[in-house]
């Protein structure tokens, strides 16, 4: 005959396997979810100017976000482009950001702080160099400048980056030979409209709404920038990212004249810092590549964002987040 355990020992006992259940079913859900908390909280996303391609594009993501990623607060705060974004981040103003690969290796080649500290969670889409002047205009190519008036970007963007390079490609200075008006693409439209400005550079998705919408009620014109490349291409380092490119003739069908247009590309990147946390990367990750489809037919340049060349974010390494999402895609 056995015999009875003491009442409190049995009651010892009792807890000693539920308080083994709880660590069992602690251990499975930690387990099964790779150890990590779902990410939630506020994130910052810099973007860029009101009526640009990187505004839109974050109100978009920003909304299928909000979807894939509940817990998650998307902040969307506006910069003055790719230079100045990469500032905000390293500085913890941002946690994400977009910047075209030039800017970054710029960034980098100059030794800007926290440019160590740059990772990639995708390649998005391509900005494509745009100088467009009035219908009438006498200008033809970028060295027909001279003396004029020229929309060159904000201090701190990527325009003027790419404008001051294009520019020396043309045999220009751009503080001598042509009077720069350093405003971005919220501006420049209307200045151009009102006969304050020559001509003006961007550079962005194709079609950027803004230019899009001065081709309607202005008559404008694109101007070629292929016969820069190799200028460009001699500058340095951070040139060997910009590409040869056409313009399709349905772009900006009102400006073009049914002719496509010789220009440059640069792809954009999705950038954060080594210090962001690996699953909440993750997700806006899968986020961004799985949102491709509903917010290219807003944003046309996103259709470009694609996961077989995603990962080719060079001058920058993949962070693990982002990283453990694409070895998750494959078969």
């Amino acid at each position: 005959m056995g015999t009875a355990l003491p009442r409190t020992g049995g009651r010892a006992v009792q807890a000693a396997i539920t308080l083994l259940v709880v660590l069992g079913v602690a251990l499975w859900w930690l387990l099964s979810t790779g150890g990590e908390r779902s990410p939630g909280g506020r994130v910052t996303l810099a973007t860029g100017v009101p009526t640009g391609v990187y505004a839109r594009y974050g109100e978009l993501l920003k909304q299928d976000l909000a979807h894939d990623m509940p817990d998650v607060d998307l902040r969307l705060t506006r910069s003055e482009g790719s230079i100045d974004n990469l500032r905000q981040l390293v500085a913890g103003r941002a946690q994400f950001t977009i910047a075209t690969a030039d800017a970054v290796a710029t960034y980098q080649v100059r030794s800007e702080a926290g440019a160590d500290r740059l990772r990639a969670c995708a390649r998005l889409y391509d900005d494509y160099m745009q100088l467009v002047v009035p219908k009438d205009s006498a200008v033809r190519s970028t060295k027909d400048l001279r003396r004029l008036r020229v929309g060159v970007g904000a201090d701190g963007s990527g325009v003027q980056l790419i404008t001051r390079r294009l520019l020396e490609a043309a045999g220009l200075d751009f503080d001598r030979d042509i009077t720069p008006v350093r405003v971005g693409i919220d501006r420049m439209p209307d200045l151009l409209e009102r006969g304050k400005l020559d001509a003006f550079f961007w550079s962005g998705g194709l079609p950027t709404t803004a230019v899009q919408h001065l081709a309607q009620r202005f008559p404008v014109r694109l101007v070629q920038l292929g016969d820069l490349t190799e200028g460009l291409h001699r500058q340095g380092e951070p040139t060997r990212y910009y590409r040869a490119a056409v313009m399709p003739a349905d772009a900006y069908p009102r400006a073009q004249d049914g002719e496509a247009v010789k220009t440059i590309a640069v792809a954009n990147l999705l950038v954060t810092t080594d210090r962001e946390d690996a699953a909440l990367t993750e997700g806006i990750t899968r986020t961004v590549i799985n949102s491709r489809d509903w917010i290219g037919r807003q944003v046309h340049a996103a259709q470009k964002v694609d996961l077989r060349t995603a990962v080719f974010t060079d001058p920058l390494q993949l962070h693990e987040g982002a990283r453990r999402y694409y070895l998750s895609q494959k078969p």
